[in-house]
This record gives C-alpha cells, sequence and structure tokens, in this order.
C-alpha cells in the first residue's frame, strides 16, 4: 500500500507531555521557574559561574551532517540549513555572546537558518537581545522559526514572541508552511507549534505541499516525531533535551522525551529525526558529556533512476533504531 498523501496525515497524535518537569507548566511552576532564572542571573555575575559557562560556550560543535532526499530535487543538491536550538538568552548568555555565535553561524555560509525554539528563558524583554545578533546573519533563502515551550512561559499567546521576529526578518512558521526554490527545484520548509506548551497541527503545517515535494519540519520537541513519522516527510529537526544537558556514565538524570528521543538521528517509516543539543543551559551552566552544538546540513539529491528504491538510511550518519515502538 502507498504512503499516505503529505496533506492527509494519519490519525496518530503525539502523546501530551506530562510530569512535574516535563509537563505544562502551572502557575506555581512558572514562579518557580522565574526564581531559577534569578538564580542563573546571579550566577551568572559571579566570576566562577562566568567561567563555568564560558567552558561550555568554547566546547560549541558545529557538525556537518548530509541528509539524502528520496526523491530527484536537482536543485536542491548542496542546500545548506543551520539549525539553532535553545539559545536560553539570558540565562548566562548575553548580546555580546549572541553576536559573537551569529557571527560563527554566518562564517558557515548556509542557505537558510532555522530555529527550533527556546529562544528565551523566561522574560520577554529577553527578545531584545537578538536585535543586533540576528543582523549579522544573512543567509540567502532565510532565517525560519517556531516556537518552544520557554517562548510560551507566559501561555498560549506569542504574538509579542512573534512580532519581533518578523521584525528582524525570522518568518514564523507556527503551523504553517511555505515552498522555497532553488535551482528550479522546490523544498517545504514547515513549522509546528510547541508540542508541551502550544498546539501543534501537522495537517495545517503541511498545507500547499506538493505530492512528492522534499520537506523539512521544525519541532521544537521530538516527541511530535511519533506524529510527523505516519506522514511522507523527510526530516524533523527539533532540540528541547539539550541532550541530556548533565549526563553521567552515559545517563541523563533528566529525560524529556518518552521515547528516548535524546540526540542525534533517529528514523522510522523514511523520515528522519535530529534532535540537537542545542546552544544554552537552564538552570546549571553546565554540560557534562552532552556539548552545545549547531549542526549544519548539506541536501544530496539522488539520481532520478535511483531515488523510488533509495531507503531512508543512506543519511550520512550513524544509524539509530527508532524507539517508537517501545
Amino acid at each position: 500500500m502507498p504512503p499516505p498523501g503529505p496533506q492527509h496525515p494519519q490519525p496518530r497524535r503525539a502523546p501530551t507531555p506530562r510530569g512535574p518537569l516535563t509537563g505544562r507548566r502551572t502557575g506555581w511552576r512558572r514562579l518557580a521557574a522565574q526564581a531559577v532564572a534569578a538564580v542563573n542571573r546571579g550566577l551568572d555575575r559571579l566570576p566562577f559561574g562566568h567561567w563555568l559557562h564560558q567552558r561550555v560556550r568554547r566546547r560549541l560543535e558545529v557538525p556537518q551532517l548530509d541528509l539524502r532526499l528520496r526523491q530527484p530535487a536537482p536543485g536542491l543538491d548542496g542546500l545548506r540549513l543551520c539549525f539553532v536550538s535553545d539559545v536560553h538568552a539570558g540565562s548566562f548568555l548575553d548580546e555580546h555572546d549572541l553576536v559573537g555565535l551569529f557571527d560563527r553561524i554566518q562564517a558557515a555560509a548556509p542557505d537558510l537558518v532555522l530555529f527550533g525554539g527556546d529562544l528565551i528563558n523566561t522574560r520577554e524583554r529577553e527578545l531584545l537581545l537578538f536585535r543586533r545578533p540576528l543582523q549579522r546573519l544573512r543567509p540567502p533563502l532565510g532565517m525560519f522559526a517556531v516556537p518552544g515551550n520557554h517562548d510560551h512561559f507566559w501561555g498560549s499567546d506569542i504574538g509579542l514572541w512573534t512580532a519581533f521576529l518578523q521584525e528582524q526578518g525570522v518568518e514564523v512558521l507556527t503551523n504553517r508552511g511555505r515552498r522555497v526554490e532553488r535551482s528550479g527545484s522546490s523544498l517545504w520548509l514547515c513549522g509546528v507549534d510547541d508540542l508541551t506548551e502550544g498546539t501543534p497541527d501537522l495537517r495545517a503545517a503541511l498545507r500547499g505541499r506538493r505530492d512528492g515535494e522534499p520537506a523539512v519540519l521544525l519541532s521544537h520537541h521530538p516527541d511530535f516525531f511519533f506524529e510527523a513519522a505516519a506522514v511522507d516527510v523527510d526530516l524533523v529537526l527539533s532540540g528541547h533535551t539539550h541532550g541530556g544537558q548533565i549526563r553521567l556514565a552515559g545517563w541523563a538524570p533528566i529525560r524529556h522525551s518518552r521515547f528516548g528521543y535524546e540526540s542525534g538521528w533517529f528514523r522510522e517509516n523514511g523520515c528522519s529525526l535530529y534532535v540537537g543539543r542545542g546552544v544554552g543551559v537552564t538552570i546549571l551552566p553546565l554540560r557534562v558529556d552532552a556539548p552545545p552544538e549547531i549542526p549544519l546540513f548539506t541536501l544530496r539529491c539522488p539520481a532520478a533512476s535511483t531515488a523510488a528504491g533509495a531507503p531512508a538510511a543512506q543519511v550520512a550518519a550513524p544509524a539509530c533504531p527508532s524507539p517508537a515502538g517501545r
């Protein structure tokens, strides 16, 4: 039986995250998060705290990853996507730090810059830290973003967050998509709202996509892959987990994914997921065995004669078993 059409997802829904640390914020949890953020800012003013986070920033990795598309799209061959998630500006990262970070992104010369949510930590005014850094980025095909749970800190209305980014030239793809064209080929780039604090709508995000058109979906929470993998999407880009942030002997005390989507590549039904470890930190200025990263993806186009049989495992990265059936 052929896979479902791109605009008609199967009735499979990503599970809503639950739990005191990973579920939707209550009023008390928002107060607790504000208190933690205040401690973060205090630690950053101390020489020791600032030194710790400088060590974290110096370990930033920019892995070069290839994604082989399943259908011929010659104009997309070599297209470079830069994925930036979990910045948490205002928590150990100030405007000067962001300028240096974005200068490094610009030096990599991506065609698209994609923001995967949690740009800010707990205060809307932390958005202002991005005004000058965003001016350093000039990707020829644009900048795009979806919100994360921290961007939703004050509730479902993130109009100010959206308006600010739009004013800075970043198109927000909350439950919507748009076509990116290059050298006669097109890519459907789309995004969904955060799974924990928002209302993601995959059907709306795919509305307008052509049959067989390559698609990249932005979703802050990686567990949305459970739903996205049921449709014909080439790549889902997610963050949220920080790769565990602090891992002890390979084990993370705090786990944000019900399915084990913690870091790196996962595959199901011909769809690939990459979970980035993100840039920033929360609670403590520490990362143990989970260095920050900004992955850079290069799309590779299959030859027309081999596209029909090309498996998803041709992604140029170590294969990871899909845990979605656990």
